[in-house]
């Protein structure tokens, strides 16, 4: 029966992959549309795209009564994040892919704020109701900051390499019509990815019992790396396509998304009994490697190959010292 759930879980995971390929051509596509900076794309709109699956197997998972799951989850989503999705990324695209540092410093500071936040809440052994409702706020205020900050415009020679004049650029039957293949592959992307949630937590939770594995280590390490094949999909096909603001936009957006909003979501649904191993280890070390990357980042405000093989290594750290 073991080798039933390992086949489903692999199956899965392949249509998670799959569903995610749309996500890259979609973005890029509604950012020219749009006149939106490509980074800013990739940290809402892509952001919470390639969190579906994450979202959807956390809340499911804290519906039934599994909410630790859904807690190693979301933390164990934002160490592969980094420590794969980005990583890779920079190590197979052609050239190191260039940031803008000008957003990464707000996203940045950002995102290992609300980390910090989220770990000091969670040492009294419980992230609850009023916790859950302060993150979403928090997320809310986040993203009115982003879009209001963005400025909707493009310089002439970005629409003269998409094709477009300016009176057609500004038209808004053009636009609606450019749009309409981008918004198709994000629904069925999004489509892929949430039916196949609740397969994954029930073969998961199978794994667990079976080899009498911690259903929070489970959340750390099994479904944090499958709910997370959209981002490292995306990152690297983004990365491939010289789409690297996309592909940091994508990650930076999906760890603020993992704890404001899966965590969120899920400790309202159901309150979170945090685990000794969650306080001790995860959160620490999910706090290290946002920090390595952020620094990774910042030095030369590009990524290339030896910075993704460095927190690639912490990720390796990281498994070495989940299963140890």
């Amino acid at each position: 029966m073991i080798y039933i759930y390992f086949a489903v879980l692999i199956v899965s995971f392949a249509i998670l992959f799959k569903s995610a390929s749309f996500f890259v051509e979609g973005a890029s596509s509604i950012a020219r549309v749009l006149n939106i900076s490509k980074m800013v794309v990739g940290i809402v709109f892509v952001g919470m795209a390639t969190t579906a699956p994450e979202f959807g197997a956390s809340i499911i998972a804290a519906i039934l009564g599994h909410p630790e799951i859904a807690l190693g989850n979301a933390i164990g989503s934002v160490i592969c994040d980094d420590g794969v999705a980005l990583a890779l990324a920079a190590i197979v695209a052609p050239t190191a892919i260039l940031i803008n540092c000008r957003i990464l410093k707000t996203a940045g500071l950002f995102l290992i704020s609300i980390d910090i936040l989220a770990y000091i809440l969670a040492r009294n052994g419980t992230i609850g109701r009023m916790e859950g409702v302060l993150f979403l706020t928090i997320l809310c205020f986040y993203f009115i900051f982003v879009l209001r900050k963005q400025k909707y415009s493009v310089g002439k020679d970005d629409k003269e390499r998409d094709g477009l004049s300016e009176k057609e650029e500004n038209s808004p039957a053009s636009k609606l019509a450019l749009l309409k293949k981008p918004i198709f592959l994000f629904a069925v992307g999004i489509i892929g990815v949430t039916l196949t949630c609740r397969v994954v937590i029930w073969a998961s939770i199978n794994i667990a019992e079976y080899f009498s594995i911690s259903k929070a280590i489970i959340g750390l390490t099994i479904i944090a790396i499958g709910t997370s094949l959209p981002e490292i999909s995306c990152c690297v096909t983004a990365a491939l396509k010289g789409e690297g603001e996309i592909a940091v936009g994508n990650i930076i957006g999906a760890d603020i998304l993992n704890v404001l909003w899966i965590i969120g979501v899920s400790s309202i649904v159901n309150p979170i009994k945090v685990e000794l191993n969650i306080i001790n280890f995860a959160f620490p070390f999910m706090i290290l490697i946002v920090i390595t990357m952020l620094v990774a980042m910042r030095i030369g405000c590009r990524i290339g190959k030896i910075k993704g093989f460095i927190l690639f290594g912490l990720y390796i750290l990281y498994l070495f010292l989940t299963f140890k």
